[in-house]
């Protein structure tokens, strides 16, 4: 796989490649705006489930990102739009800061539905979630990333609660974000462009680039975030380009 010679769109992930917890990512917002000149298509690919998409929003602006919210697509939107599609009854196990974002729980629920909880993932949260999936209902991940960069360090991420819930009830959650297929190609479908003529920009080499490239899209890898120097030398998954951060990328994709 090659990178197009004129892009159609690039899809951006945002933590790790933008923003590392609090602070932007050094040339990163000059990047974006000299991104942005060219009149290409942008669109932000998150698997961030802590957050509602206007706190994500207010963040950028803070840290100097001119970026609209109809441009960002959330783990946190898609999954509301298939529990509405498929009239679904959700136990949720979340974050309370997207509780609003979601709605209820229902007493009787047909699915369990997890996010990021954080800190407010127990031991009781999971064993209820755990005795629904025992009943027969399915498990709905909006993510199954393993870990994050935050600026003190590595931290946790949904995938570890998603496997642990998988191994104990002896099944398989759906992933409605990254790297699920969908979640690629419903950001392209909005501006018209196919995979083959798109790039991703993102630092985790399994679920931004892997998930990418299964979708037919270009992936350039960043030396920020959770990107690992193992990364490079993996033998399943391997990005067109590894690049120091997201202002080398936007210039390979300039030709510079």
């Amino acid at each position: 796989m090659q990178l197009p010679a004129a892009p159609g769109a690039v899809l951006i992930d945002l933590a790790g490649v933008l923003h590392v917890g609090s602070d932007a990512v050094p040339g990163a917002v000059e990047a974006l705006t000299r991104l942005r000149a060219t009149g290409v298509p942008l669109r932000f690919l998150t698997n961030t489930t802590r957050s509602p998409r206007q706190a994500i929003v207010a963040l950028l602006h803070e840290l100097g990102f001119e970026i609209a919210a109809a441009e960002i697509h959330t783990a946190v939107h898609a999954t509301r739009q298939l529990v509405d599609e498929r009239g679904l009854r959700p136990h949720y196990l979340i974050h309370p800061d997207i509780a609003d974002e979601m709605g209820p729980s229902h007493t009787e629920p047909s699915a369990v539905v997890i996010g990021d909880a954080g800190p407010h993932f127990t031991f009781d949260g999971l064993n209820q979630a755990f005795r629904l999936l025992m009943q027969g209902l399915p498990l709905i991940a909006m993510a199954r990333n393993r870990y994050f960069k935050e600026t003190d360090g590595l931290s946790l991420d949904l995938g570890a609660f998603v496997a642990a819930l998988e191994y104990a009830a002896g099944i398989e959650a759906e992933v409605v974000g990254k790297p699920a297929l969908p979640f690629f190609h419903g950001a392209l479908h909005e501006l018209g462009v196919e995979p083959a003529a798109a790039v991703l920009i993102g630092d985790d080499l399994h679920d931004d680039i892997g998930g990418a490239q299964r979708a037919g899209i270009a992936g350039i890898l960043v030396r920020t975030g959770k990107f690992r120097a193992a990364d490079e030398s993996d033998e399943e998954v391997h990005p067109v380009l590894v690049v120091d951060d997201f202002a080398a990328a936007v210039r390979a994709i300039l030709g510079g």
